[in-house]
């Protein structure tokens, strides 16, 4: 199946998901607060966790409960300390590489959770990866390789220069396309 990517189609599929998905009331509340938050460290360790938690239960229960508590355990573990230094550093880092390199250094946090935090520390610039919103991506001919399960950095830097190319090219932003892409991911399973 191709998709076409056209400006329309993404605003028509983020306002969707604005009224269809569950987790929205929430997430909006979250992508207003959390990037200040992070950045000059005004947030609790449940801040932290919520996004942990947002990564894997958005998914509504089709995500493996197994999988998903072992996640959140493993990032549960973590010092809470350690966790607000992580956070912090990453939300005023430089790099892609500096900010998925801090958070990752984290118990629970590979690059795809990293991703969800980097969505939340600026969501203008980021979009989290998952299967989902890559496979919507490499059938609309943004991307060439099938989701690599779980992305490297190099990897996760292609599938956000694809995500800003085409939030660039429909004049939307990234926490817009996301949605858009998350919604586009259920017609594709």
């Amino acid at each position: 199946m191709t998709i076409a990517l056209t400006r329309s189609l993404v605003v028509e599929r983020a306002e969707e998901y604005i009224e269809e998905e569950p987790l929205y009331p929430v997430e909006g509340e979250a992508i207003e607060t959390l990037p200040e938050a992070f950045t000059e460290g005004e947030f609790g360790w449940r801040d932290a966790e919520w996004v942990v938690q947002w990564y894997y239960r958005r998914y509504l229960g089709a995500y493996p409960q197994d999988r998903q508590r072992a996640g959140e355990k493993r990032f549960a573990d973590n010092e809470r300390s350690a966790t607000r230094e992580a956070v912090i550093d990453a939300a005023n880092a430089g790099t892609l590489d500096e900010r998925v390199g801090r958070l990752t250094e984290l118990s629970g946090v590979d690059t795809c959770v990293a991703s969800a935090f980097l969505q939340f520390i600026d969501p203008d610039r980021y979009v989290v990866v998952d299967e989902r919103t890559w496979t919507v991506l490499r059938e609309a001919d943004e991307l060439n390789e099938p989701y690599p399960g779980k992305p490297s950095v190099e990897e996760y830097r292609r599938f956000l220069e694809a995500c800003r190319g085409v939030a660039d090219e429909h004049d939307v932003g990234c926490w817009t396309l996301y949605r858009a892409l998350w919604r586009l991911g259920n017609d594709t399973r």
